[in-house]
């Protein structure tokens, strides 16, 4: 099937009545869960996840991408207008966005950020109908040592570049890990770890994790912070135009943060925050106007913005061509395909060609969908701002409490999600990130498989895993980002050169 025959099959598959209102109720959800402070797309993402278990895979999929995107256009709306970032890939936007504002530019603002979020959002859904094919066929090359070392090695990337110390990823990490053996094992049936529970048996749910890792943790943060909350300023319709200047002097910024932002999201990682990063880091760098980045200048709002939005369609690919999630969403979507006996990978798209190409049209869809959803209807966005905390907290609550027991009936996931909650606010408090939690708990199960089968194959030698030469690479890769600091050091150290400090998301 070439590219066009795709996209004209892409087509039919999305202008379904059903393909359609996932993409539309997707991208609409994410731009509300975006707006409200607090909650993110991966507690969104995991609080629908029973619904799309009742959608077919394609809608299931469809609405979990809309959600993703769309919120990454959502959480710029609360940055700029009140400080405060929707998402983590929205930060960057607050230093700006919210300077603009005061400025009384909080309308124009508004407008090239979803101006941008559009032009990075449909440039990388173009790169993705691009590389996916190609990387699929790459990976019909792998096997189980090849698979066991993107997976495993993969997941070390992860906790070495989601932020903050080595420790904080490594250890949520190790958790993740751990909890995914839970349960009845796949291959003698024998139960594992459940400690005389019954319930345990059938392992740890997901979305009772997740939505309380996401959900719950992140409405006790905050609640914290709650009083210190600013009121958003009222923006109409005749404020939301830029002037010729703003519009001249945002395309540079939004095409470089493009290109950042699709090639982070190619990488383990918060791609939508690293690149959003990156993309105000080389504003500041490159920008004829630079000496303004930081008082309220539109570069440092464009750049960034274009950048999350591309990364998080660029994060596809991975899923996709490979069945490797990169991010807590992506595993949220894994865990998805494979409840319906989808396996994504290199096979995905000769098998289920609908899946694939219905997913990338309807980001072309939704793009353009969410570029009439922010701008016309900013006020409904600013309004949604204005309603207390006290009645939209208590409901997302619910909300949650009800997504965690619909998956199985059981009470018992209401207890982990609790549980897993107050576990997740206090690892906030410490600093660690939980991403690696959540994808350690989705890639644990698949560690094991590929770990297993590779041993089969071999007759239990151990040096198959580091024969093949795709292998060895990876695992060099693995090797050098892991030892990045003990590098530096010694780099320094011999030639006597201060390198600094090179962020791989987080402190060293």
């Amino acid at each position: 099937m070439t590219t066009v025959d795709g996209i004209l099959y892409g087509l039919q598959v999305v202008f379904t009545y059903q393909n359609l209102l996932a993409a539309l109720a997707g991208a609409l959800a994410g731009t509300m869960i975006g707006v409200l402070p607090g909650i993110g797309p991966v507690a969104g993402i995991a609080m629908i996840l029973p619904i799309t278990y009742s959608l077919g895979p394609t809608a299931g999929i469809i609405m979990m991408a809309g959600i993703f995107y769309g919120a990454m256009y959502g959480g710029s709306t609360t940055a700029i207008l009140i400080n405060m970032p929707g998402e983590s890939a929205s930060v960057m936007t607050c230093i700006d966005g919210y300077k603009l504002t005061q400025k009384g530019r909080a309308g124009a603002v508004l407008t090239i950020v979803a101006l941008g979020s559009f032009v990075g959002g449909t440039v990388a859904v173009a790169g993705v109908m691009l590389f996916a094919p190609a990387l699929g066929q790459f990976g019909i090359l792998f096997g189980p040592a090849e698979f066991f070392a993107l997976t495993a090695g993969g997941l070390m990337i992860l906790s070495r570049i989601s932020g903050g110390t080595l420790a904080a990823g490594l250890f949520p990490m190790a958790i993740g890990i751990m909890l995914s053996t839970v349960g009845q094992e796949a291959v003698t049936g024998y139960n594992r770890f459940t400690f005389g529970f019954n319930d345990l048996s059938q392992g740890i749910e997901l979305v009772a994790l997740v939505v309380g890792l996401y959900g719950l943790a992140e409405i006790m943060l905050v609640v914290e912070t709650v009083h210190r909350r600013v009121r958003p300023v009222k923006v109409g319709l005749r404020d939301m135009m830029p002037t010729r200047t703003e519009f001249r002097r945002s395309w540079a910024p939004a095409g470089r943060g493009t290109i950042i932002g699709f090639i982070f999201g190619l990488l383990p990682g918060p791609a939508a925050t690293l690149s959003s990063f990156a993309s105000y880091r080389l504003e500041k760098a490159v920008s004829k106007h630079r000496h303004e980045i930081g008082e309220g200048a539109i570069e440092g709002v464009a750049g960034p913005e274009t950048a999350n939005n591309a990364a998080a369609t660029s994060s596809m690919v991975p899923l996709l061509a490979l069945g490797i999630p990169f991010n807590a969403i992506t595993a949220l979507m894994l865990a998805a395909l494979m409840v319906h006996g989808i396996q994504p990978g290199p096979l995905l798209i000769p098998n289920h060609p609908e899946i694939f190409w219905g997913v990338i049209v309807s980001m072309y869809v939704g793009n353009l969908v969410l570029l009439f959803l922010n701008i016309p209807l900013i006020g409904v966005w600013v309004s949604m701002l204005r309603v207390p905390a006290y009645i939209f907290l208590p409901l997302i609550v619910v909300l949650a409490v009800i997504g965690s027991y619909s998956v199985r009936n059981s009470i018992f996931d209401v207890y982990i999600f609790l549980l897993v909650g107050i576990i997740g606010y206090v690892l906030r408090k410490l600093e660690f990130q939980l991403a690696p939690m959540v994808i350690g708990m989705v890639l644990g199960p698949l560690i094991e498989k590929h770990l297993r089968e590779g041993l089969f194959m071999s007759l239990g030698e151990v040096s198959v895993f580091v024969n093949s030469p795709i292998a060895i690479t990876i695992w060099i890769l693995v090797l050098i980002i892991m030892t990045f600091g003990i590098q530096r050091a010694l780099l320094e150290r011999l030639f006597g050169i201060k390198l600094g400090k090179v962020a791989l998301g987080g402190n060293e």
